[in-house]
């Protein structure tokens, strides 16, 4: 009797395992609908989706490997197995996910980038209540970003870039509080950026290369850590709002239409390491309080190149203690080579980061060239004067070659202070 109970408890254990590994009906329902979305002609022998025949159970852990290319089952969130990861990247997959439903309420990932996907995204991503990855990337995706996309409450990492997504930001993405990485880069979005204030876990904004425009957002939550917006169209300066963000280390504002004067306290931001507003249309700078022994700064690269700052150069970046990169080329500096630039470069003090890399060609400088600059060897450092007005600057030495000294008649038009 002992024996007999022991077997009938085994087989009941074996049974409820085996109904535990199977996979959810709708899951299997799902899966079939996304591989008919799929172009068949995209479709390789050997992929992962010419695996998907359907002809055995795609969770059953008690059938081998089989059906379980581009995807994860997990038994264990209900009573039979559940799809809670999607993989098919880097698959070279073509066609269209317009009419997808996307009915898999346990999936957790979903990465669909690098392959040749088009059509406008669909309403129905905002199904995977569940979803803390999506990365759409480097597809053909078009059309405007779903509303319904902010309504992900728990998704984290969202990345939409390299793809030919137009309209703007939705508003709505300031309900997707959980997120920590935005990527929408490479895109054609337009219109102003929206209020992402309620983010407070976002520490990662890459919305680069598109066509946004309006001011830059003065809404960022203070978590944010990376900033970067190159290749739009916004106008105006760093909002002061920028003081707040107590984690920022990289913000890139290049190739915008930013203009007027770049303000003093980002140059002594308590976080701030890299700091890019090139090839925009600024004319000044302002200069924070310093005292000789130096400034409070964590700032190691600077590039204000390709603006139209006018002036002398500014005396308190030779004394940003942890600064090696500056590059002021192609503006409108003018004047003698600061002591401090020089002695930063040949021979910074103690406690001081000397500069690797100055670059201050293309602006209107004179005087003669320094003589402690005159004994640094090619490869030691890079630095760049090339296509100012130094009465003596000949392409023996490293530092001139690239471009000639501008005419003596062309520096005198700029500034009848030079010589």
């Amino acid at each position: 009797m002992a024996s007999l109970l022991l077997s009938f408890v085994l087989l009941l254990l074996l049974t409820v395992s085996s109904a535990e590994s199977k996979t959810f009906w709708a899951d299997v329902a799902a899966l079939k609908e996304f591989k008919n979305s799929v172009d068949p002609k995209s479709i390789s022998p050997g992929s992962c989706l010419s695996s998907w025949d359907f002809s055995v159970d795609p969770c059953d852990g008690l059938s081998g490997e089989t059906f379980t290319c581009g995807f994860r089952c997990d038994s264990v969130v209900s009573g039979s197995g559940r799809v809670t990861e999607l993989i098919l990247d880097q698959a070279g997959y073509s066609g269209s996910l317009s009419s997808v439903s996307f009915n898999f309420p346990y999936l957790q990932a979903f990465d669909l980038s690098g392959n040749y996907l088009s059509g406008p995204l669909p309403d129905s991503l905002s199904n995977l209540t569940r979803l803390t990855r999506l990365f759409l990337a480097g597809n053909s995706f078009s059309g405007s970003i779903p509303d319904s996309l902010g309504s992900m409450p728990v998704l984290e990492e969202l990345l939409l870039d390299n793809n030919r997504l137009d309209g703007s930001v939705p508003a709505s993405f300031n309900g997707l509080t959980s997120l920590k990485r935005l990527e929408i880069q490479l895109n054609n979005i337009s219109g102003k950026f929206p209020d992402l204030s309620s983010l407070k876990n976002l520490y990662y904004l890459d919305a680069s290369d598109n066509r946004i425009s309006g001011p830059v957002p003065s809404s960022l939550p203070e978590s944010v850590v990376q900033i970067s917006m190159r290749n739009n169209l916004m106008e105006g300066t760093i909002p002061e709002s920028f003081r707040k963000l107590n984690s920022v280390e990289v913000v890139d504002l290049s190739n915008n239409k930013l203009s007027g004067s770049i303000p003093s306290f980002i140059f002594t931001h308590q976080t701030l390491q890299q700091l890019t507003l090139s090839f925009n249309g600024f004319t000044s700078l302002d200069s924070p309080y310093y005292s000789p022994l130096g400034l409070p700064s964590e700032l190691i690269s600077v590039d204000l190149s390709n603006n139209q700052i006018q002036g002398p150069l500014p005396l308190f970046l030779g004394l940003l203690p942890k600064l090696s990169a500056l590059s002021l080329e192609k503006n409108s500096f003018s004047g003698m080579i600061p002591t401090q630039y020089v002695w930063k470069t040949v021979s910074p003090g103690s406690g001081y980061a000397g500069f690797q890399r100055l670059l201050l060609g293309g602006n209107y400088l004179f005087g003669v060239v320094p003589g402690p600059l005159m004994t640094l060897k090619p490869g030691s450092r890079n630095v760049q004067l090339e296509g100012n007005c130094f009465s003596w600057c000949p392409a023996t030495f490293f530092f001139c070659r690239g471009q000639e000294q501008r005419s003596l008649t062309e520096c005198r038009k700029f500034s009848r202070v030079i010589p």
